[in-house]
């Protein structure tokens, strides 16, 4: 009876585990993937890609700031509350945090590039896939 106990009670730890972990998985999706539905709905992932030239504004509050992410192919906009990193700029890569609501990504938090010749790898591949796309479209 004692050895039944325990391994009840690890299988009752390993599924506390499993559980956490699993609320705690963030996907990666593409301006793409997200603008064909691909993306889960009410759930938080990630979109990475460069910020769309002329596209940051500031709101009256100066908190709230309202930009573009794209992969040289679709859009998403995006609006997040909270101060951006030093190194986030247009034309820039970066990866932010949220969830997609009513066609606006409203990020809980905003990755920007490291140095001059650092993207994000999930931003790069975005980029790369999208520019692939298009060649193939436009032969």
């Amino acid at each position: 009876m004692l050895v039944g106990g325990g391994v009840a009670l690890l299988f009752a730890a390993v599924a506390l585990v499993l559980s956490a972990f699993q609320q705690n998985l963030v996907f990666f999706h593409t301006p793409t993937e997200v603008s064909e539905g691909k993306a889960p709905t009410g759930k938080t992932f990630r979109i990475g890609g460069m910020v769309e030239d002329g596209s940051i504004a500031r709101e009256a509050d100066g908190i709230t700031v309202r930009f573009a992410i794209t992969d040289t192919a679709k859009v998403i906009p995006v609006t997040y509350k909270g101060t951006l990193p030093d190194l986030f700029k247009e034309g820039k890569g970066a990866v932010v945090q949220g969830k997609l609501e009513g066609g606006v990504f409203r990020a809980t938090e905003v990755l920007a590039k490291h140095d001059e010749n650092y993207m994000p790898p999930e931003a790069a591949h975005a980029v790369e896939q999208a520019q692939k796309a298009a060649q193939t479209v436009s032969q």
